[in-house]
């Protein structure tokens, strides 16, 4: 997921408790050097880990991803050639299971998907309902403008398939009223749009991508595996903690809350199972867990136990687990609609965000030592 970049305030005393905490936390110790040097000393097999990461996670969310937008595209079709009820409800559908097949490949953005900035044109939000409709009266637009990120995606879908109107019949006099060709257009055209950049990412991946990505096993700074696992923390940071629950709940705008800001805001009852399912995505990838069976393989969670490394008497990778299990009991306590939880009972939503705030502490501080990682972003909020 990506975010607009916005202006971040200062914090909730929450925050620079668990800043504080970073510093002050408990020791981490390993049987191997960990200082931040290009090169450690440990003899992990970090070219198995690489191989288990794009054989049995990452090309395999991808395809998985490519398989549900193929069904997207498909049902955005037939609505296009026939805007009634049944199809409006089929495209929905398969606009939801697209969209939670994306938070299995959002986390992963290096390489092709990278250099081709997919996570900004696929989701980023909220999205800018003033260009969308600016480009379907005018007709003149160019989807692979960097400018247009906020007017595309899962985000524009989700206000043309559900924020057109109060109700499903205002929705369908849109699409068969005087401009209704317009919308139709440009629905299929921002469907085609993700659909042509995951095919190429995904191809990418296929043909040579992977190859480079696994001998690329060293330590240093721009090795696979240091360049991945700051991606994945970033992303960790901020288009999930922040993007989904910390913007929306005014974290980082003294309590100035934006309901607005969550994702899937339109259809207004799917932000809690679109972060949920990022949530155990990115657990997944830190186990090693096999996207297509109940297998695993090589992991950050067996690297940190194959060093050895503990923090006040438990293994680093049960805490981060455990940690992982807390936020997804925070997040199953609040309401489908984030809009509606932030509204009813922000508080809520505030604890989630301290939960997730807690595994930074121990990924970004404690992993990243333990494994010798120099951080190489800046979340922007202090962390």
């Amino acid at each position: 997921m990506f975010v607009k970049k916005m202006t971040i305030m200062k914090s909730f005393k929450l925050v620079f408790l668990l800043i504080a905490i970073t510093t002050l936390g408990g020791f981490v110790w390993s049987c191997s050097d960990n200082s931040s040097s290009d090169t450690t000393t440990d003899s992990f097999n970090r070219e198995e880990m690489l191989s288990n990461w794009a054989d049995n996670i990452i090309i395999p969310s991808y395809q998985f991803f490519k398989e549900r937008v193929d069904v997207l595209k498909a049902t955005s079709d037939i609505f296009e050639a026939a805007p009634n009820q049944l199809n409006l409800a089929a495209l929905r559908t398969s606009w939801e299971n697209a969209y939670k097949a994306w938070q299995n490949v959002s986390m992963f953005n290096i390489g092709p998907a990278e250099t081709s900035f997919l996570r900004s044109y696929v989701n980023t939000y909220p999205t800018n309902t003033t260009t969308i409709e600016n480009n379907v009266s005018s007709g003149n637009y160019n989807l692979r403008d960097i400018n247009l990120n906020d007017a595309q995606g899962f985000p524009a879908l989700d206000y043309l398939l559900f924020g057109l109107g109060e109700t499903d019949t205002e929705i369908l006099n849109v699409y068969s009223g005087i401009n209704g060709e317009k919308y139709l257009n440009y629905l299929t055209d921002v469907v085609d749009r993700i659909d042509t950049l995951n095919t190429e990412v995904l191809s990418d991946w296929q043909d040579n991508y992977r190859a480079i990505f696994v001998t690329n096993n060293g330590a240093s700074s721009n090795s696979s595996t240091n360049s991945l696992v700051n991606d994945w923390m970033e992303y960790y940071e901020v288009a999930f903690r922040n993007g989904k629950i910390g913007f929306p709940a005014g974290v980082f705008s003294d309590g100035s809350t934006g309901p607005e800001r969550v994702e899937a805001y339109y259809n207004n009852n799917l932000s809690k199972v679109l972060c949920l399912e990022a949530l155990n995505a990115m657990q997944a990838f830190f186990k090693g867990e096999n996207f297509n069976n109940a297998g695993s393989g090589p992991s950050l969670e067996s690297y940190l136990d194959f060093l050895n490394t503990v923090k006040n008497g438990e293994d680093l990778s049960t805490l981060i687990n455990n940690q992982f299990d807390a936020s997804r009991t925070a997040i199953n306590a609040l309401n489908n609609s984030f809009s509606e939880q932030i509204t009813t009972n922000n508080n809520a939503m505030l604890s989630a965000f301290e939960e997730l705030q807690a595994n930074v502490v121990l990924l970004k501080s404690d992993m990243f030592s333990a494994l010798s990682i120099a951080v190489e972003f800046n979340s922007g909020d202090g962390d």
